[in-house]
């Protein structure tokens, strides 16, 4: 591989990142990985995506003066700064087409998680969506699905479920050509602190009745009694209280009270462990 062009750092007019900056960022997270994940488009735009995660969760923050981008206009300007990526950028809308393809196929775990009564379960909100989903997310190359489901909850929840969760008891279901598993995870104490680790992914956290919500069907494809957007939880409920029905509570019922989410739009934390822990990993 060759070296990689520097210019100068000065930050450009239009809010763009400036070379030195794409540079960085491209030494991190595509070229100081292990050759295999260089070895395929699908994987090499896996690592862009964790460089542009990078750029907005942190460069975009530390520096207004910065433009948000998409993943798309992210893509484009690491492919057409980076040397060793500049010789495909004229086939860089075939790959990112075919990234995206290839991601709706990417296996998803993650977990149901209940209360002490089993009558709520833990729900999350996405950061720019509306829809509501069990806290969950893709494989990783190589990841066991359990390993999967407890990194994604830890991410999302700030919820360690390693201790909670049996390989074996887990509900899943086909979208299209996805498949996504979700562990159950019982007797969860609802005054249990919950905050994601990851910045912008999590908007709000909350228990939801389960009683409350309604399985897919016919007439009731995405929205509980409670006006949420289910599209991730429907089709999982109708197993769920099944697997409810075969198992006994820890604690009885509770009093009917309103059950209340956290918002984290404006919740703030010291990245810095993350970050580090983020440049260990693809430093190795």
């Amino acid at each position: 591989m060759s070296g990689l062009h520097r210019s100068s750092s000065a930050p450009l007019k239009n809010g763009l990142p400036p070379q030195e900056l794409l540079d960085d960022l491209c030494s991190r997270f595509v070229l100081n990985v292990p050759k295999e994940d260089l070895q395929s488009f699908e994987r090499i735009l896996f690592l862009v995506e964790y460089a542009h995660w990078f750029y907005e969760d942190n460069s975009v923050e530390m520096n207004p003066s910065l433009k948000s981008l998409t993943l798309k206009e992210f893509t484009s300007l690491l492919f057409n700064s980076c040397d060793v990526l500049r010789p495909y950028v004229a086939h860089i809308d075939d790959i990112f087409k075919d990234f995206t393809s290839y991601k709706v196929r990417v296996p998803v775990t993650g977990a149901i998680i209940l209360d002490e009564s089993y009558e709520r379960c833990l729900l999350v909100k996405g950061w720019k969506g509306t829809s509501w989903s069990f806290p969950r997310g893709k494989k990783n190359k190589d990841e066991e699905d359990h390993a999967c489901a407890i990194r994604e909850v830890l991410e999302e929840t700030g919820f360690d479920v390693s201790n909670l969760l049996n390989k074996d008891d887990y509900i899943e279901e086909m979208f299209g050509q996805q498949r996504v598993r979700l562990y159950v995870i019982a007797g969860v104490k609802d005054d249990t602190t919950f905050a994601p680790l990851t910045k912008k992914e999590i908007s709000e956290i909350a228990w939801q009745r389960i009683e409350d919500l309604q399985p897919a069907s016919d007439n009731v494809i995405s929205r509980g009694v409670t006006g949420l957007k289910l599209y991730m939880v429907s089709p999982f409920l109708t197993y769920l209280k099944t697997w409810i029905s075969a198992h006994k509570p820890p604690l009885a019922s509770k009093p009917n009270i309103p059950v209340k989410g956290k918002s984290f739009r404006n919740f703030r934390f010291d990245t810095t462990a993350i970050v580090r822990a983020m440049e260990a990993g693809f430093s190795t």
